[in-house]
């Protein structure tokens, strides 16, 4: 069963009460929130998601609550758990999704060593994968949006999850966070594309999220080979510009990219390493996607 077959009152009841398990990327997550506006977005960007058994192993219990019952009347905040934890401190109540997508991603980086989990995102064909690692701002979720709207299948727009002895990147495809004028280029791909609510006045601006590609959540067991790294810069100015880059330089931006590289010291270096022998690696500046995904797609092809 995906949550779109359950009635929205029986999603709520399952949020509110013992919660919901769902898979995300390798893991099981028990979600739990009783806000009304949480759940009727999660209820339309997790359509796709399977419900998984009540008896399944949970790796994470996650959610989102108000910090005080009588916050719900004056200021009213949110408050995100993981296991029991409030790692954060509260934010407005309008800002409820964000926070839980935000929480997760915290949940993930932190606690999944088993993992090189990266600050980027993927997208696959052909069990080949491209990885956009990229600082906040360069665009990168954007791009992984629009290539998971042309014919790619979307693993991630935020976290790569590279298995430290295969080399292969774990598929997490849960809604891509977009940011301000993001929002409407990714809206301007085509009726396809499903967006929640805007979210405005957040920390990083305004905040919307998009669904992920059915097929993308529908094939979240089938893992990619890595095969292309780009760096991205988006520039509003920016001409288009290409740059191959050598594997030592390419080491050490992914260093930097990496959230558990010194967790994982020796280890995590051999399997960077590892996976700078199986890439091909150029950044690439630009200031629309007209300009990028065409030279993206080329390089895709020199690849092979």
């Amino acid at each position: 069963m995906r949550v779109a077959q359950l009635k929205f009152d029986e999603l709520s009841s399952s949020l509110s009460g013992t919660g919901l398990l769902i898979p995300c990327g390798p893991f099981c997550i028990r979600v739990r929130s009783d806000l009304r506006e949480f759940q009727r977005e999660f209820y339309r960007l997790y359509a796709d998601f399977p419900v998984l058994d009540a008896d399944t192993y949970v790796d994470f219990e996650v959610g989102v609550r108000s910090p005080n019952p009588l916050r719900r009347y004056f200021r009213p905040q949110v408050i995100f758990t993981c296991d029991g934890r409030i790692p954060f401190k509260p934010l407005p109540l309008a800002q409820a999704f964000p926070t839980f997508e935000w929480g997760l991603n915290w949940t993930i980086y932190t606690h999944a060593h088993d993992y090189l989990v990266m600050h980027a995102g993927v997208v696959e064909r052909g069990g080949r994968c491209l990885i956009l690692a990229a600082d906040p701002g360069s665009g990168k979720s954007t791009l992984s949006a629009a290539l998971a709207q042309s014919g790619w299948r979307l693993l991630s727009d935020e976290l790569a999850l590279i298995g430290l002895v295969d080399g292969l990147v774990r598929p997490i495809a849960r809604p891509v966070s977009l940011k301000n004028a993001s929002i409407g280029v990714v809206r301007s791909l085509g009726p396809q594309v499903v967006i929640g609510s805007v979210c405005p006045g957040t920390a990083k601006g305004d905040i919307a999220h998009m669904r992920a590609p059915s097929p993308s959540v529908l094939a979240m067991s089938e893992l990619a080979k890595p095969a292309l790294l780009i760096f991205p810069k988006y520039g509003k100015e920016s001409a288009l510009r290409t740059t191959s880059k050598g594997k030592a330089h390419s080491l050490g931006e992914l260093t930097r990219h990496t959230f558990n590289f010194a967790v994982l010291a020796e280890q995590g270096f051999d399997a960077l390493g590892r996976l700078m022998d199986q890439v091909e690696t150029y950044s690439i500046e630009y200031s629309s996607l007209d300009q990028v995904i065409p030279e993206v797609e080329r390089l895709w092809e020199r690849s092979k």
